[in-house]
């Protein structure tokens, strides 16, 4: 499925880079981070399926593939890539698809959940088990229920109630792109855990997160350091899932040092 893409270019430095955003926000979300690292990059931001003004995916087939599309036909040439949450998880299947392409990867908070199963085979039942209430809101078909339980988990730390209206509808319009991510995040439909396949991406690699996020952030990014050929873990104390959005400027000094070494 081919769907019309939007983009932001931030303009900053002539080094530039490919940002993709988490699930349920849009490329707007890079704007702290693009001015943090002004002096270094220029970031090529897009909009995810369905997100801000790109276009709405149908819900058919394998939304993971649908956005990893989008974002290899914005590489016209080798590029940095950034991605946060499932972005990150878009951004790493681009660099082990094209390596050649990809100078660094920097990935905030990758929910590429299945590798961390793979070290730990009981965490998916876990991960279930504690998911439980929005799992019961999507069977039930209140999505506005499952986005105030994903937000709660995954989000920026404000409550449900209060979050302006506008973006309450936004969130819950946007839910369903939790459950359909599954098949990668989960299931590792795209065969990112075949013998060797990561080790593909041996670019200088950055794994950020923050030591305020779901403990299973910080599991999937061990994982990851363990199969990545060039990988550096950074653990950033005081700040949570959404450290992009809420503390670009914490991202600067470790993203800088990758650059240095690609």
């Amino acid at each position: 499925m081919t769907l019309h893409t939007h983009t932001h270019l931030y303009e900053g430095a002539s080094r530039r880079a490919l940002a993709i955003h988490c699930t349920l926000s849009h490329s707007g979300a890079w704007r702290g981070v693009a001015a943090a690292l002004k002096d270094d990059l220029s970031l090529l931001a897009y909009d995810l399926p369905s997100h801000g003004k790109s276009g709405v995916w149908d819900r058919t087939g394998n939304v993971h593939d649908v956005a990893t599309a989008m974002g290899r036909a914005l590489m016209k040439e080798p590029m940095d890539l950034i991605g946060h949450s499932f972005g990150a998880t878009v951004a790493l299947r681009l660099a082990v698809e094209n390596p050649g392409l990809v100078r660094s990867l920097t990935l905030i908070e990758p929910v590429f959940f299945a590798v961390a199963a793979a070290d730990e085979p009981g965490l998916i039942e876990e991960y279930k088990r504690g998911n439980a209430e929005m799992d019961a809101a999507f069977a039930a078909g209140d999505e506005r229920e499952a986005a105030r339980v994903f937000n709660r988990g995954w989000g920026d730390g404000t409550p449900w109630d209060e979050v302006p209206e506008k973006l309450r509808e936004h969130m819950t319009r946007l839910v369903h792109f939790v459950p359909a991510s599954s098949e990668f995040l989960f299931k590792d439909s795209a065969g990112m855990l075949a013998r060797g396949r990561l080790a593909q991406a041996a670019m200088p690699t950055l794994l950020l997160e923050g030591d305020q996020s779901p403990a299973l952030s910080a599991k999937v990014n061990i994982a990851l350091q363990k199969r990545l050929p060039d990988a550096e873990r950074v653990v950033i104390e005081g700040v949570g899932h959404m450290l992009p959005v809420t503390h670009p400027e914490c991202v600067v000094a470790p993203i800088r040092a990758l650059l240095a070494r690609s």
